[in-house]
C-alpha cells in the first residue's frame, strides 16, 4: 500500500510532484557509476558521473519532461586480445535524476573519465496577487469585476 504524500486537502494541483516522486524511488539504485552533486554557483549546479572506460560515444545524455537520462553503452572491442585477468567490467547504465521545474541542462563534457553535466537551477520569485471579491458566483464565473457602482 503506498502511503500519498500530497493527500491533504491544503495541497492542491501538486499530483506533478507526487508523480516525480514516484518516478525517482523507481530509478536504480545499485550505486554504478557513482556520481557527485555540487553547488557551483548561487544558481549553478553540477552532477559529475566516474565513467572510466568510456567514450563520448559510449554516452547518451536525454531529458525527458523533468527526468534527466544518462546512459553508457560500452562496445565491445575485445576481439583478437586475451585477458588473464579482467577485472574491469564493460557493462551498461542507466542513470536517472529528477530535476525540479524550471532547471536548464546547460551542457556537458568527458574530462579523465568523470562526465561533467551543467545544470542553472533559476531563483524564485516570490508573486504576490490581490484577488478581488465579487458580489455574486457569476460576476467571479464571467471574469467580471464585483463592487462596480460602489
Amino acid at each position: 500500500m503506498t502511503t500519498r504524500v500530497f493527500a491533504s486537502p491544503l495541497f492542491l494541483g501538486f499530483d506533478h510532484l507526487e508523480q516525480m516522486l514516484e518516478r525517482a524511488s523507481k530509478t536504480s539504485s545499485d550505486g554504478y557509476p557513482p556520481y557527485n552533486i555540487e553547488q557551483t554557483g548561487a544558481s549553478g549546479l553540477r552532477i559529475t558521473l566516474a565513467v572510466a572506460g568510456f567514450t563520448m560515444d559510449d554516452l547518451q545524455i536525454t531529458q525527458e519532461d523533468n527526468q534527466l537520462v544518462i546512459r553508457g553503452r560500452q562496445s565491445d572491442d575485445t576481439e583478437g586480445r586475451v585477458f588473464l585477468h579482467r577485472g574491469i567490467a564493460a557493462r551498461q547504465f542507466q542513470r536517472a535524476f529528477v530535476l525540479a521545474e524550471g532547471i536548464d541542462v546547460k551542457g556537458a563534457w568527458l574530462d579523465n573519465g568523470l562526465l561533467h553535466v551543467e545544470l542553472a537551477r533559476p531563483q524564485p520569485q516570490s508573486r504576490v496577487k490581490t484577488i478581488r471579491i465579487g458580489q455574486t458566483h457569476e460576476n467571479v464565473a464571467d471574469g467580471k469585476q464585483g463592487g462596480e457602482g460602489l
